[in-house]
Protein backbone atom coordinates (compact mmCIF):
# COMPACT_ATOMS: atom_id res chain seq x y z
CA UNK A 1 0.00 0.00 0.00
CA UNK A 2 1.17 3.40 -0.99
CA UNK A 3 1.38 6.40 1.25
CA UNK A 4 -1.44 8.36 -0.59
CA UNK A 5 -3.64 5.27 -0.04
CA UNK A 6 -3.26 4.83 3.57
CA UNK A 7 -3.97 8.49 3.96
CA UNK A 8 -6.86 8.28 2.02
CA UNK A 9 -8.14 5.00 4.07
CA UNK A 10 -7.19 6.51 7.00
CA UNK A 11 -9.03 10.02 6.00
CA UNK A 12 -12.06 7.79 5.22
CA UNK A 13 -12.12 6.77 8.68
CA UNK A 14 -11.56 9.83 10.39
CA UNK A 15 -15.23 10.65 11.05
CA UNK A 16 -17.53 9.05 13.33
CA UNK A 17 -20.65 7.58 11.45
CA UNK A 18 -18.33 6.18 8.94
CA UNK A 19 -15.70 4.37 12.00
CA UNK A 20 -19.26 3.07 13.27
CA UNK A 21 -20.01 1.75 9.63
CA UNK A 22 -17.16 0.22 8.74
CA UNK A 23 -17.30 -1.78 12.12
CA UNK A 24 -20.65 -3.03 11.81
CA UNK A 25 -19.43 -4.21 8.30
CA UNK A 26 -16.59 -6.16 10.06
CA UNK A 27 -19.13 -7.69 12.42
CA UNK A 28 -21.14 -9.26 9.73
CA UNK A 29 -17.99 -10.06 7.44
CA UNK A 30 -17.64 -10.97 3.81
CA UNK A 31 -21.64 -11.77 3.51
CA UNK A 32 -22.28 -8.16 4.49
CA UNK A 33 -25.62 -5.75 5.04
CA UNK A 34 -28.18 -4.33 3.16
CA UNK A 35 -28.11 -0.79 2.56
CA UNK A 36 -31.15 -0.48 4.34
CA UNK A 37 -30.14 -2.91 7.42
CA UNK A 38 -27.28 -0.64 7.80
CA UNK A 39 -29.14 2.95 7.40
CA UNK A 40 -31.66 1.44 10.39
CA UNK A 41 -28.73 -0.17 12.57
CA UNK A 42 -27.20 3.31 12.37
CA UNK A 43 -30.18 5.27 12.37
CA UNK A 44 -29.22 7.70 9.83
CA UNK A 45 -31.60 8.64 6.29
CA UNK A 46 -30.71 6.93 3.33
CA UNK A 47 -28.94 9.72 1.82
CA UNK A 48 -26.62 10.10 4.61
CA UNK A 49 -25.95 6.08 4.66
CA UNK A 50 -25.04 6.43 0.99
CA UNK A 51 -22.89 9.79 1.41
CA UNK A 52 -20.98 7.91 3.73
CA UNK A 53 -20.72 4.58 2.33
CA UNK A 54 -19.44 6.15 -0.51
CA UNK A 55 -16.53 7.81 1.06
CA UNK A 56 -15.50 4.08 2.64
CA UNK A 57 -15.57 2.81 -0.82
CA UNK A 58 -13.49 5.30 -2.66
CA UNK A 59 -11.31 4.48 0.10
CA UNK A 60 -11.24 1.08 -1.22
CA UNK A 61 -12.44 -0.22 2.29
CA UNK A 62 -15.71 -1.79 1.17
CA UNK A 63 -17.58 -3.03 -1.37
CA UNK A 64 -21.27 -2.99 -2.77
CA UNK A 65 -22.99 -5.67 -4.76
CA UNK A 66 -26.50 -5.47 -6.56
CA UNK A 67 -28.61 -8.51 -4.91
CA UNK A 68 -32.31 -8.55 -6.61
CA UNK A 69 -33.41 -5.03 -5.59
CA UNK A 70 -31.50 -4.55 -2.44
CA UNK A 71 -27.56 -2.98 -2.65
CA UNK A 72 -25.54 -5.28 -0.03
CA UNK A 73 -22.00 -3.68 1.20
CA UNK A 74 -19.42 -5.42 2.93
CA UNK A 75 -15.99 -4.67 3.97
CA UNK A 76 -12.95 -5.65 2.03
CA UNK A 77 -10.88 -7.30 4.30
CA UNK A 78 -7.65 -7.44 2.28
CA UNK A 79 -7.68 -3.77 2.10
CA UNK A 80 -7.58 -3.97 6.41
CA UNK A 81 -4.82 -6.23 6.40
CA UNK A 82 -2.78 -4.10 3.80
CA UNK A 83 -3.49 -0.77 6.06
CA UNK A 84 -2.38 -2.00 9.24
CA UNK A 85 0.32 -3.78 7.51
CA UNK A 86 1.30 -0.04 6.23
CA UNK A 87 0.90 1.04 9.81
CA UNK A 88 2.94 -1.35 11.49
CA UNK A 89 5.64 -1.81 8.60
CA UNK A 90 8.32 -0.27 10.36
CA UNK A 91 6.93 -1.37 14.20
CA UNK A 92 9.41 -1.43 17.13
CA UNK A 93 12.51 -0.41 14.83
CA UNK A 94 13.02 -3.62 13.11
CA UNK A 95 11.50 -6.21 15.77
CA UNK A 96 8.45 -6.79 14.89
CA UNK A 97 8.16 -9.59 17.84
CA UNK A 98 8.17 -6.38 20.50
CA UNK A 99 5.02 -5.40 18.81
CA UNK A 100 2.88 -7.97 20.35
CA UNK A 101 0.20 -9.86 18.80
CA UNK A 102 -0.58 -7.24 15.45
CA UNK A 103 -0.93 -10.50 13.26
CA UNK A 104 -3.63 -12.00 14.80
CA UNK A 105 -5.73 -8.77 14.54
CA UNK A 106 -7.21 -10.24 11.16
CA UNK A 107 -7.49 -13.57 9.97
CA UNK A 108 -4.56 -15.31 7.64
CA UNK A 109 -6.16 -15.89 4.34
CA UNK A 110 -9.64 -13.56 4.59
CA UNK A 111 -12.21 -14.13 1.97
CA UNK A 112 -12.00 -10.70 -0.37
CA UNK A 113 -15.23 -11.18 -1.92
CA UNK A 114 -18.97 -11.60 -0.43
CA UNK A 115 -20.42 -14.74 -0.49
CA UNK A 116 -23.69 -14.65 -2.54
CA UNK A 117 -26.90 -15.32 -1.36
CA UNK A 118 -29.26 -16.76 -4.19
CA UNK A 119 -33.14 -16.74 -4.08
CA UNK A 120 -34.63 -19.53 -5.39
CA UNK A 121 -38.18 -19.78 -6.13
CA UNK A 122 -40.18 -23.41 -6.23
CA UNK A 123 -42.92 -23.46 -7.93
CA UNK A 124 -45.41 -26.29 -8.02
CA UNK A 125 -47.40 -27.37 -11.18
CA UNK A 126 -50.66 -29.61 -11.21
CA UNK A 127 -52.86 -29.70 -7.75
CA UNK A 128 -50.16 -27.90 -6.07
CA UNK A 129 -50.75 -24.41 -4.49
CA UNK A 130 -48.00 -24.43 -2.29
CA UNK A 131 -45.14 -21.51 -3.01
CA UNK A 132 -41.96 -21.60 -1.34
CA UNK A 133 -38.64 -19.60 -1.28
CA UNK A 134 -35.22 -20.60 -0.27
CA UNK A 135 -32.35 -18.54 0.41
CA UNK A 136 -29.44 -21.08 -0.40
CA UNK A 137 -25.63 -19.65 0.89
CA UNK A 138 -23.08 -20.89 -1.16
CA UNK A 139 -19.48 -20.78 0.25
CA UNK A 140 -16.67 -19.47 -1.19
CA UNK A 141 -13.55 -21.69 -1.65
Amino acid sequence: METREAAEALGALAQETRLDLLRLLIARGPSGMAAGELAGALAVSASTLSFHVGALERAGLTSATRQGRNVIHAVRIAALRELLSFLTEHCCAGHPELCGDLARLLPESPPDAMRPAFHVLFLCTGNSAVVSEVVVEIPTA
